[in-house]
C-alpha cells in the first residue's frame, strides 16, 4: 500500500496541500477496501500524477472549493467528475505504459483524460454531451496535452478508425457489456468499466489470444448511466 513519501511533489499553485490531503484520503480508502475487495490496489505512478494535475481547474467555478474532496462533483448537464479514489483505482487497473494508446469513453470535464495523458502515449476520448466535450477540449489544449484526441459523439461506437487500443476506460455505466467497444480492444489489452443498472460492478476485461474475453469483478460502484444517442 502507498505511503506519503512515495508521492512526487506537485505544482506550486496554492492547492498542493489540498491535493496531498486528497491523496491521503485515497490511500486510506484503499487500505480499508482491500480486505473485502482484494483487487483494490493503487499504482504509485498514478498517485504521483494525481499529485501534479490540478483537479480544481477542471471543476466549475462554484465548486472549486470542493475540488479536492474525495467525492464526485456535479459538472453540469447531468454529469459528474468521478470521485478521486475511483479515478486512482480505475487508472491503476489499466496498468498503463508510456507507449499505450488509450480509448476513454466519457470525457466529462477532462480530468480523467489528463491523468491518462500523463501516463500513456496517446489518448482518444469521446463525449456525447457537446458542451462538456468542448470545455474539456479547450482545457486540455490550454494545459498542453498534445497527445489527446477529442471527439463529440456516441461513446457506444467507440473510435473504430483508431482501433485497436491497448487500454479502454469507460466512465459511465452501461446496463451490459458493450460489444462494439470490447471489439476495439487489442489482444493482450485491458478495459476497466462499470456495468449494471441499479446495482453496478466495476470490472476489468482482458482480451487474450484468439480474441478470448475474460472478466474480473473488482468492487460495487455507482456511476452515472451510459448515455446513447437517441438517434
Amino acid at each position: 500500500m502507498m505511503t506519503e513519501a512515495s508521492i512526487a511533489p506537485g505544482p506550486n499553485d496554492g492547492r498542493a496541500a489540498d491535493r496531498q490531503r486528497m491523496l491521503d484520503e485515497i490511500i486510506a480508502i484503499a487500505s480499508e477496501s482491500v480486505e473485502n475487495h482484494p483487487a483494490v490496489a493503487l499504482d504509485p505512478g498514478v498517485l504521483s500524477v494525481m499529485r501534479r494535475v490540478p483537479r480544481h481547474e477542471f471543476v466549475p467555478g462554484v465548486r472549486r472549493h470542493a475540488a479536492y474532496r474525495d467525492s464526485p462533483l456535479d459538472i453540469g448537464d447531468g454529469q459528474t467528475i468521478s470521485q478521486p479514489f475511483m479515478v486512482a483505482l480505475m487508472t491503476s487497473l489499466l496498468h498503463l505504459k508510456p507507449s499505450d494508446r488509450v480509448l476513454e469513453i466519457g470525457t466529462g470535464c477532462g480530468y480523467q483524460t489528463a491523468i491518462l495523458a500523463e501516463l500513456a502515449g496517446e489518448v482518444f476520448t469521446v463525449e456525447i454531451v457537446e458542451s462538456l466535450a468542448k470545455r474539456a477540449a479547450t482545457m486540455l489544449k490550454h494545459m498542453g496535452y498534445a497527445n489527446v484526441h477529442t471527439r463529440i459523439g456516441d461513446g457506444n461506437s467507440g473510435w473504430p478508425e483508431a482501433a485497436p487500443f491497448d487500454c479502454i476506460i469507460v466512465t459511465a455505466a452501461p446496463d451490459r457489456m458493450p460489444d462494439a467497444i470490447v471489439a476495439q480492444l487489442k489482444e493482450g489489452g485491458r478495459m476497466v468499466i462499470p456495468v449494471g443498472g441499479n446495482e453496478q460492478t466495476l470490472k476489468v476485461v482482458t482480451k487474450q489470444g484468439g480474441g478470448q474475453i475474460s472478466e474480473g469483478d473488482i468492487m460495487p460502484v455507482r456511476f452515472v448511466p451510459f448515455t446513447r444517442d437517441a438517434g
